[in-house]
Order: structure tokens, then C-alpha cells, then sequence
């Protein structure tokens, strides 16, 4: 009998890695024959879903006052979410209550409103919310662990927005949401790599309940070796993914860089950074972006943030493009140096230069790029993923 699992993500449309995840879970659950509901939050860009009558209302962090207030209200308890999730256990008696990203728009009240009923629990990490108020152990610009300990931390440091209001709730947030409360009603805990389960440990979680489960490949794989005498970038413009650090030795280097992805930051990126040899792209449709990266002589992944686990390391690969990575956060245990991809020292550009220049003569016409898509493809398959998933269901393949 295979089980009924509802899944949980506050946004059901690609807004990024944790919704594409979701997304691409529910769509495997269901071709391997299982019954799948989803619950959300209302939002105008959402895929349509039989389930939508039970998402709450949206909730808007960046509006007026009003909207704001009710906003963080929904932070620590919601009696619309709760009544709509009640309604939602009611009619599809779930076997398995499968959360992804909840905090905030939903708030970690749905775990504990399915544990009460005695339904199974799994909650996949896609940041570190749970073990630092910020999501991102980042501050000025530098990995900072001072959170995993003492919550306060993000008050006196002002991590959050740079703003003591916001910081206070973050701070409010998570001594609400405390490790003991929600490890209590949570079964089990997924991590897309080792790193974030080795600070999740740090920080006091039980090791037991943590099981390290790599994404898979969700989108279709191209399958041409052929390579153009390009690099590129594919992710959101922002500061902590180390753009700035890849744009300003962009410029050093003949090839050409193509830079894909959005976020307010692209104007002032493309104002400030324009070079013949670097071209912004903007935000593209997922296989437009995929067949960019397909032909790249390889991708750069130059963040200097804690990365958990990035999807686009794993679509390059899964495509036999090269990663040149940050030696940071979970990006060193999905690259082999010299095999798939190099990496480098998180943050110093010099040493970026010279790895990508390193990176043009190590991958040439006669590199085998099909040995790293076939180790990929096996390695990231929706199969071997699905084993662990039911296993971590409690379940069994059939």
C-alpha cells in the first residue's frame, strides 16, 4: 500500500530551490503512484492545484504597517492556518506530512499540529533557519556561527536587515521555535549534504534524527558533449552568493561570462560591471538556462555564504559541465577536483582568477565531459532518491 504524503512549502510556484525541490517532489511521488496533497500559502504567481482551497491567505513582509503586523503575527500562530491545515488532515488523512521551507508565512505550526494526530513527520532543510535566525550564518559579509549557541546574538549583531526591529523578531522568533520544541514533534530531519547536518549537530540537534539525502536531477538531462569556449554563472544577483567577486575579474579574462539570474541588485550590476566580455542575461525560463550551462566549458559557483546544498552544481554535472566552486559551506562534498570541477578560496578574487584561468586549460576540447554527466546522472537519480525518501517515510519500495 503505498502512502498518502502531503507536502508543505510556504510558495507552490519555482520561486527557487526549495519550491523547485518540493515541486519536483510531489511530481515524482505521484509517478511512483502515490496519493499527493499540497499545502501552501494563496499567492498570484501559484500553479494551480485541487488543494488550493485550503491554502491561507498570503502574507506580505514588505508592505505597509498593516501588512507587515499581520505578517509577523502569522510568525508565531495563525487561526486561519490552523483551521485551513485541520481542514486539509481532516479530508486527506495523510500518512507521511512531508515540510519544506514553513517558517514565517506558514510557521512551524503545521509540525506540530500533524504530530498531535500521530502522523509521521519529515522536514527537508533547505537553510538554516533552524539554527540561525537569519537563515543565512552570515555576517558583514562572513561566515559567523554565533547563533548556534546563543540566539541573542542576532540582536546584538543586528544581523537581520541590518535593523534592530527585525532583528528582535528574528531573536523572538527562534526562542519561540526553539531546537527542543520542534525536535520533539519532528521525526525526522533531511539535509541535502553532510555540512548542514554537521552544523545542526553543532548547534544541539540529535544526529540520529538527521538523514543526509542529495537532491536529484529534476529536470530532463541534454545530452551533447559539445562545448563553447564560454563560462557562466546561474543563480539570484545578490551579495552572499559572491557575484561581486566573480564580476570584478570578469573583466581579466578573454572568455566570456554569461550571467544569469534576477534580483533587484541587476541594474546595478550591469551599470557597474559593463564589459564586452560580460553578459547579463537576466532571468531566463530553466531549460533555456540549462542548455547555457550544458555548453559551457563550466559553471562558478563563487558564493560566500554557508551554501547548503546549490541545484545548480548538481544540473551541471547531471549535464557534463564542470564546477569551479567556493571551498565553502556544502559546495567542497558535490565537487572532485580535477574530475568535475575546481574549487577555490571562498571570497579572494585572486585566487578566483587564477582557478578559472586554470579551469580554460584543464577543460578543453578533450576533456571527457560525458564521464561527469554519467557519474552524475547516476549519482542524482530520482531512483536512488525515492529509495531513501521511502525509507525515511518509514515505507517500502515497491
Amino acid at each position: 500500500m503505498k502512502q498518502k504524503v502531503l507536502i508543505v512549502n510556504k510558495f507552490y510556484y519555482p520561486r527557487g530551490g526549495d519550491c523547485i525541490a518540493a515541486l519536483s517532489l510531489e511530481q515524482l511521488l505521484r509517478d511512483k503512484g502515490h496519493e499527493v496533497a499540497v499545502f501552501s500559502m494563496q499567492h498570484p504567481e501559484n500553479l494551480p492545484s485541487p488543494w488550493e482551497k485550503y491554502f491561507p491567505s498570503s502574507v506580505d513582509f514588505s508592505g505597509n504597517a498593516k501588512d507587515k503586523l499581520r505578517a509577523a503575527q502569522r510568525i508565531f500562530h495563525s487561526n486561519e492556518v490552523e483551521d485551513k491545515f485541520n481542514r486539509l488532515l481532516d479530508d486527506f488523512k495523510p500518512d507521511v506530512v512531508h515540510l519544506h521551507n514553513i517558517h514565517s508565512y506558514l510557521s512551524p505550526l503545521v509540525v506540530e499540529l500533524a504530530s498531535k494526530r500521530g502522523i509521521k513527520t519529515v522536514w527537508t532543510m533547505h537553510d538554516y533557519k533552524l539554527i540561525c535566525p537569519t537563515y543565512l550564518c552570515l555576517r558583514k559579509g562572513k561566515p559567523c556561527e554565533l547563533c548556534f549557541k546563543e540566539k541573542w546574538n542576532v540582536v546584538k549583531t543586528r544581523c537581520m536587515k541590518d535593523s534592530f526591529q527585525a532583528s528582535l523578531i528574528a531573536y523572538f522568533e527562534a526562542k519561540y521555535w526553539n531546537r527542543n520544541r520542534l525536535e520533539k514533534v519532528t521525526d525526522s530531519f533531511i539535509t541535502p549534504g553532510s555540512f548542514l547536518k554537521e552544523n545542526m549537530i553543532k548547534a544541539g540537534f540529535c544526529a540520529d534524527k538527521i538523514h543526509v539525502i542529495h537532491n536529484f536531477m529534476h529536470s530532463d538531462v541534454l545530452t551533447s558533449s559539445e562545448k563553447e569556449d564560454y563560462y557562466c554563472y546561474v543563480g539570484r544577483l545578490s551579495e552572499e552568493k559572491g557575484i561581486d567577486n566573480l564580476l570584478a575579474i570578469a573583466a581579466q579574462i578573454p572568455n566570456k561570462l554569461l550571467v544569469i539570474g534576477g534580483g533587484e541588485l541587476l541594474q546595478q550590476y550591469k551599470s557597474k560591471y559593463e564589459a564586452p566580455n560580460i553578459s547579463f542575461m537576466g532571468q531566463i525560463p530553466n531549460t533555456d538556462a540549462l542548455k547555457i550551462m550544458q555548453k559551457a566549458r563550466f559553471l562558478v559557483v563563487p558564493s560566500v555564504c554557508y551554501e547548503n546544498s546549490p541545484f545548480s552544481i548538481i544540473e551541471a554535472h547531471c549535464n557534463g559541465t564542470p564546477v569551479i566552486g567556493a571551498r565553502i559551506g556544502g559546495i567542497p562534498e558535490l565537487i572532485d577536483e580535477g574530475k568535475d570541477g575546481l574549487l577555490f578560496k571562498s571570497g579572494d578574487e585572486h585566487d578566483l582568477l587564477n582557478v578559472i584561468k586554470m579551469g580554460f586549460n584543464i577543460f578543453n576540447e578533450s576533456f571527457d565531459y560525458k564521464n561527469i554527466a554519467s557519474n552524475a546522472q547516476n549519482k542524482y537519480s530520482k531512483d536512488s532518491f525515492y529509495e531513501k525518501i521511502i525509507d525515511t517515510y518509514g515505507g517500502k519500495t515497491q
